[in-house]
């Protein structure tokens, strides 16, 4: 990696801080004159790794390092439902044997309570001011995580950025390794393939485009005290790009993700990349020594247990089907011949729903 002048290190270090003092500074006129405001334009299962974790900051076999569960939400229904279920799989395993989970947050970005604080353990922050998402309310994540990190008191030396869709199928251990964070590789993430547009947030002095991971920011096990540092980069890259039309037409949905990366590598961070980490049903066909089920993706099939990806199935299940309230108890199975992924998947939301109280009526 190419090393950056002192002089440039200390202008951009200058420059994060005055985006970061911008952006607050607008936070506070907008809470105070209630007025809306504009853009801005300021281990287990260790096989394949794509990057090999370090031999000198291996740990010992015996020890045990925690994280802390940090996932993002709003109080909407469609969030809330998929929290419930993602905070009763992380109570059952979290004390199995090889799982170095720890403590756990909500970290809600509606400003206000809602009917769960009583049931997850919440921190309530407030959401970017009215119109400065512009529509894409991921951008809501990153701040989210700055005021976490700013007024929580953490135990653990890790922190897991997790997502309300994620599901805990296998005990996750600790897959970071001392300033080497963990993080799963997403194939859609390609940082050279947009090297015109990755250079106007990461200067050439900083080395070569491949020093951006091709990752977002979640599933990432990370130290505390990086995430600490990296935080308002990465929100204040987020706003950057969603500010720029170039970046926001390239990067969509995935801007945010791209934000961490480019973040990350702007401290210097290189994650340790686990296609393990996570499986995403109806890809992944098997949860065989994965650790976390993700269902982004619909999962469509016909009675010959078929996918029809792209096409309603006779079968399906899709988590967007849900957007106004949680789905109904015991779904039905899959078909014949469906990976068992998916299976997998249904059977593990049917327990969770079966055993939340109350759970049609939150």
């Amino acid at each position: 990696m190419g090393q950056a002048s002192p002089i440039l290190l200390i202008l951009l270090a200058i420059g994060f801080s005055f985006a970061t003092y911008n952006l607050l500074t607008t936070i506070i006129h907008y809470r105070s004159a209630g007025n809306l405001v504009g853009d801005y334009s300021g281990g287990i299962f260790l096989s394949d790794p794509i990057v090999e974790m370090p031999k000198n900051v291996r740990r010992p076999k015996n020890s045990k390092s925690l994280f802390h569960v940090a996932l993002t939400a709003t109080d909407a229904p469609y969030s809330k439902w998929q929290c419930r279920i993602m905070y009763y799989w992380y109570k059952k395993r979290k004390h199995m044997p090889g799982s170095e989970l720890g403590g756990f947050t909500r970290i809600l970005h509606s400003g206000k309570p809602d009917n769960l604080m009583d049931e997850i353990p919440t921190v309530i922050v407030d959401p970017l001011p009215a119109g400065l998402d512009r529509g894409y309310i991921v951008l809501n994540r990153p701040w989210a995580f700055v005021q976490w990190l700013e007024k929580a008191t953490i135990e653990e030396d890790y922190v897991l950025m997790a997502e309300p869709d994620h599901i805990f199928v296998n005990p996750l251990p600790n897959l970071a390794h001392g300033e080497y964070p963990a993080a799963f590789p997403f194939f859609y993430i390609t940082p050279a393939q947009h090297e015109k547009i990755i250079r106007k947030f990461y200067p050439e002095e900083y080395g070569p485009v491949k020093n951006v991971d091709p990752i977002g920011n979640s599933p990432v096990i990370i130290k505390t005290v990086l995430l600490e540092k990296i935080a308002p980069t990465w929100m204040n890259i987020s706003l950057r790009m969603k500010d720029d039309p170039e970046t926001d037409k390239a990067f969509g949905w995935v801007l945010e993700m791209y934000a961490y990366a480019v973040a990350s590598a702007l401290h210097g961070v290189q994650h340790i990349l686990r296609k393990d980490f996570m499986l995403q049903p109806p890809w992944d066909l098997d949860t065989a020594n994965k650790f976390i089920i993700h269902y982004t993706y619909g999962c469509d099939y016909n009675l010959k247990g078929e996918l029809t990806y792209g096409k309603f199935g006779e079968w399906r299940f899709d988590k967007r089907s849900y957007l106004r309230g949680p789905p109904p108890k015991n779904l039905s199975l899959p078909p014949p011949g469906v990976p068992e992924s998916v299976v997998t998947l249904v059977k593990m939301v049917n327990e969770a729903t079966a055993n939340i109280p109350n759970w049609e009526t939150q």
